[in-house]
């Protein structure tokens, strides 16, 4: 079998992965996806990925709605493009909200009612969020959302008036908060997930395969790496990434990545599909009929016993 295809987003998150690839032999095809989950969603029902680390609510929302009827796969009839077979970062995502650095009529959240949105992709976790916030403050209307793809469009979308505001994480946005950066933004707000924040999926044809087992071997490995090495993380993260020393420091503080990937908890599936319904984002019966094992295999490659707190 050639190497398995793996899709990530080259953040700070992905520095775990860096040190399975470099210290434990891990043979996969990294490629990267500036523009997020809802990019990779598209890429795993094309069949141009085998794995992909995102964000958890980007992929409960496409497994919810189902593949594309313009794509095919290699799955058995009635099976999904791709199912949850890992949990790779425990904590929630803390979700900035910007504007442009010279927009002073919008000053908090609550100037961005019936505002326009932009985000990465629909049905990436910066579009899954604006419902998610609209549902927050108790707003009857969705934003309108338009799709700028990357993190750079999007910053210079709310400069150039193409969009009000957007949603990317903390510490990605907050390099920009400074007047001189490339298309500095303003941050006015931030939302947390009630989540952990990112998991693993494969394609369902590969799940419990010895390779993809392997995969999530190696991921552990790097994870555990990645706790004994905080210094060489930093150096990494504010040299190979876009991101200061200071800035590197303080979000591994606020970071738990799991200690051992395999698996995901039904309950956070559960609560999260209550959450994105209650949204707005998912419509119908997402939860199927039938016992908690059975509901949950829709979404689950493998039903684990719950193993956090989180």
């Amino acid at each position: 079998m050639p190497p398995l295809r793996v899709g990530y987003v080259p953040e700070h998150f992905s520095t775990p992965l860096h040190f399975a690839q470099t210290y434990f032999s891990l043979s996969a095809d990294l490629i990267p996806f500036p523009s997020g989950t809802g990019h990779m969603v598209t890429a795993l029902c094309a069949g141009e990925l085998d794995i992909a680390i995102g964000l958890t609510e980007g992929w409960i929302a496409a497994i919810a709605k189902g593949p594309p009827s313009s794509q095919t796969t290699d799955a058995k009839p009635g099976e999904n493009e791709f199912k949850l077979v890992g949990t790779y970062v425990e904590t929630p995502l803390c979700w900035a909200i910007s504007t442009g650095h010279e927009k002073e009529h919008i000053t908090s959240v609550q100037d961005l009612e019936g505002k326009k949105v932009g985000v990465s992709r629909i049905g990436s976790g910066s579009y899954v969020m604006s419902y998610v916030l609209a549902d927050r403050e108790g707003w009857d209307q969705p934003f309108e959302c338009l799709p700028l793809q990357t993190f750079e469009a999007l910053r210079k979308g709310v400069n150039d008036g193409t969009v009000d505001f957007f949603m990317w994480e903390y510490f990605t946005s907050k390099r920009y908060y400074t007047p001189g950066t490339l298309h500095p933004i303003k941050k006015v707000g931030e939302i947390y997930t009630p989540w952990s924040s990112w998991k693993i999926v494969a394609r369902t044809p590969l799940i419990d395969t010895p390779e993809v087992n392997s995969f999530l071997e190696k991921v552990n490995a790097g994870v555990k790496y990645f706790g004994e090495h905080k210094e060489e993380a930093v150096q990494y993260i504010s040299t190979q990434l876009d991101y200061t020393e200071e800035d590197a420091k303080e979000w591994m503080k606020t970071v738990r990545f799991a200690q051992n990937v395999k698996g995901v908890k039904e309950s956070v599936v559960r609560d999260t599909i209550d959450m994105l319904q209650k949204a707005g984002v998912i419509e119908g019966e997402a939860w199927q009929e039938g016992s908690e094992v059975n509901k949950a295999k829709k979404f689950v490659g493998t039903v684990t016993k719950e193993h956090s707190n989180v």
